[in-house]
C-alpha cells in the first residue's frame, strides 16, 4: 500500500524517493542501514571490518544498500566500524526497528530496486522529492534520520536552518547535507535527547522553526504530523479502525482498503498529531 501511495505522487517529486520501514523490534539486536555508491567493493568488507573489533553481524544486501544486524550493545562500535570501511559508505539510519532505503530516480524504480513491495512492518513513511534548494543526491533524499529509530520527511522550506544548524553542531549533532530538512530532523532529535517526547519536540518546532512546513516524523512506536501555523503545504489524513494514513493529496489514499468509510480530514495548522501502535 505504501509503495502504491508513493508511486501515485511521482509528479510531486520525480527526482528521488525514500522509504522508512519499521519492522518488529528484537530484544537483543539492532539494525544499521548503510548505502554505498560502490556496493560490490564496500559491502564485502563489512564482515572484516566488524571482525577486527570482535563484533559479529548479519548482512542483508539490497542493491546499493545493506542492512547490518548486530547485538544491541554493539551498535555504537558497529556504526564506527562501518563508517571507517570507505568514504563512500553512508549510514542511512539505525535502531531496533527501522530500515531506510533511498536513491535518486523515479519512485517506481526506487520501490522496485529495493523490493519494497515484498517488505512488511508495523508502519512506514515514504517521500518523493523535487529538489529545489539543495543538490539532487542520494543523501539529499528523504527520509532523514538523525536519531535511533527516528526519521523525518518534509514538504516546505525553512528560513532559519543555517542558524539552527550552527547551534545544533555546538550541541554535538553532525550533518551529512546542506538540506534544511536534515536540520529539522536533528532539531527534533536534540529536543528528545533532552527528555522531551516527540509531541513536546514538535510543539517546540512551532516556536523555533521559521518557514513553511509539513512534517511527518516516524519513531519506533508510531508517527507524528505537524503543519506550520500558515499551513500552505497540502496534507490529508485518513483513519479507520485498522490504520492511519497520511498523504500530500487525497489521490494517494484513494485505493486504500475501507477508504470510502474512513474519517478523512485535513490536519489543522500548528497542531501536533501523533499515533502509537
Amino acid at each position: 500500500m505504501l509503495s502504491d501511495m508513493l508511486v501515485t505522487l511521482t509528479d510531486r517529486g520525480p527526482d528521488s524517493a525514500g522509504i522508512a520501514i519499521y519492522g518488529a523490534p528484537s530484544a537483543a539486536s539492532a539494525k544499521i542501514t548503510v548505502q554505498s555508491s560502490r556496493p560490490a567493493r564496500d559491502f564485502v568488507e563489512i564482515d572484516n571490518a566488524l571482525g577486527r573489533l570482535g563484533l559479529k553481524g548479519e548482512v542483508l544486501v539490497k542493491d546499493t544498500h545493506a542492512v547490518v544486524t548486530v547485538a544491541r550493545d554493539q551498535m555504537d562500535a558497529a556504526r564506527e566500524a562501518l563508517s571507517a570501511i570507505s568514504p563512500d559508505i553512508r549510514i542511512m539510519g539505525s535502531g531496533d526497528a527501522i530500515e531506510i532505503y533511498k536513491e535518486t530516480g523515479l519512485p517506481k524504480d526506487v520501490v522496485s530496486r529495493f523490493s519494497i513491495r515484498d517488505m512488511s512492518g508495523t508502519h512506514g513513511i515514504a517521500h518523493s522529492r523535487m529538489a529545489t534548494e539543495s543538490a539532487m543526491t542520494t543523501l539529499g533524499a528523504h527520509p532523514f534520520s538523525t536519531g535511533a529509530d527516528q526519521c523525518l520527511v518534509h514538504n516546505g522550506s525553512l528560513s532559519n536552518h543555517n542558524n539552527l544548524r550552527r547551534e545544533l553542531k555546538r550541541l554535538g549533532m553532525t550533518f551529512e547535507t546542506e538540506n534544511d530538512s536534515e536540520v529539522a530532523a536533528a532539531y527534533l532529535t536534540a529536543e528528545m535527547a533532552r527528555g522531551k517526547s516527540l509531541g513536546q519536540a514538535l510543539e517546540g518546532a512551532i516556536r523555533d522553526l521559521d518557514g513553511f512546513f509539513t512534517f511527518v516524523v516516524g519513531t519506533k512506536n508510531g508517527f507524528g504530523v505537524l503543519r506550520d501555523p500558515i499551513a500552505c503545504k497540502p496534507a490529508v489524513m485518513a483513519e479507520t479502525d485498522r490504520y492511519v494514513a497520511f498523504g500530500s493529496e487525497y489521490r494517494a489514499l484513494v485505493n486504500l482498503p475501507g477508504i470510502a468509510s474512513a474519517r478523512v480530514w485535513e490536519p489543522e495548522p500548528a497542531t501536533v498529531y501523533f499515533w502509537e501502535h
